[in-house]
């Protein structure tokens, strides 16, 4: 089959060092063009792409016939609009999370991708790395039996207060950040939604840069306890931990930058000491999430990560907005 030719809209960092290089190398893609204003953003791009087209605008790129896909890394508070009208535009279109402030803007995604036929998926890699993949294998598998407690934490200590994730008009803030990844990879694994939720909130700059968030879940195993903090103010840190009856699963040292903080693995503690740890040195879940998608566009498969499950994360976010006491 033909690869699906994609486009970037905006020459973002982030796209720039991660997607970008990945959309390059995976299987079954081409990344063909670049929006940007500023031609010298381009040249980081064009340094492992050196064929690279560069369009001088957003809606210029959208215009482009050959250009399949879009990724659109923009600021938070930009992601429904631009993804709409990549949509409009006949484009297949991949954005960064979170692809929406609230859960009832991503109805207006869902209703515009069932319209056209075309794949919108906001962009959360890790559902796509094995590692998660085979905590939610085991969790299935009943290897902690039921399932009592989990709790998720991640952490990084941002002094640049003039960041966009420190400014409450672009969508900054903790949650909206990271929270993401500790809601998300909960309900990811467990297939669990909150019951009941609290939560205490610490905001600088108008942001929220540490939240602390303490729920009752319920899924396939029954009804369980979470608990998830997050802080753009602390020392690094990213755990997820899934407590049953009859054992553990645990993720330690970097489950969100898989092999970039520290090795990708996957613990299984059960009864009588017995551990098992499972590494993956050389996945990346970037590349995956490109390969995933591009499987989609091409034959037609289900996508991992649908729309759907990404406005239940949003929809938690949502709670804990309406319910946090302030710190």
């Amino acid at each position: 089959m033909k690869p699906v030719r994609w486009g970037v809209l905006g020459a973002a960092r982030f796209a720039r060092e991660h997607m970008a290089p990945a959309i390059h190398a995976a299987e079954g893609a081409e990344l063909a063009a670049l929006a940007t204003s500023d031609p010298a953003k381009a040249e980081g791009f064009r340094a492992f792409c050196p064929g690279i087209a560069v369009h001088s605008s957003y809606e210029a790129l959208l215009a482009d016939p050959s250009i399949d896909a879009v990724y659109i890394p923009l600021p938070n508070h930009l992601h429904v609009e631009w993804t709409l009208k990549a949509l409009a535009a006949g484009k297949h279109v991949l954005t960064e999370k979170p692809i929406a402030m609230k859960a009832r803007e991503i109805d207006q995604i869902i209703g515009a991708r069932d319209r056209t036929g075309l794949l919108a998926a906001e962009a959360y890699m890790i559902v796509h790395h094995p590692q998660w993949q085979r905590a939610k294998e085991w969790l299935a598998a009943g290897e902690i039996g039921t399932l009592v407690h989990a709790d998720v934490a991640f952490s990084f200590n941002l002094t640049d207060m003039g960041n966009i994730r420190m400014k409450p008009e672009t969508g900054g803030g903790s949650l909206r950040d990271i929270g993401v990844y500790t809601f998300g990879s909960m309900r990811f694994v467990t297939g669990a939604e909150p019951v009941d939720i609290s939560a205490r909130i610490h905001r600088d700059n108008g942001v929220d840069t540490f939240a602390q968030v303490a729920a009752t879940m319920e899924g396939p195993n029954g009804r369980f306890t979470y608990g998830s903090m997050t802080s753009m103010r602390m020392y690094n840190r990213q755990v997820a931990t899934f407590q049953g009856t009859e054992g553990m699963i645990r993720l330690e040292g970097g489950p969100f930058n898989a092999n970039v903080n520290d090795l990708a693995e996957v613990e299984l503690h059960q009864n009588g000491n017995r551990v098992i740890v499972e590494r993956f040195p050389t996945a990346n879940h970037y590349k995956l999430q490109v390969e995933a998608f591009g499987r989609s566009v091409r034959t037609g498969a289900a996508y991992p990560c649908p729309l759907e499950f990404v406005r239940g994360t949003q929809a938690m976010m949502d709670r804990v907005y309406d319910v946090a006491v302030e710190i």
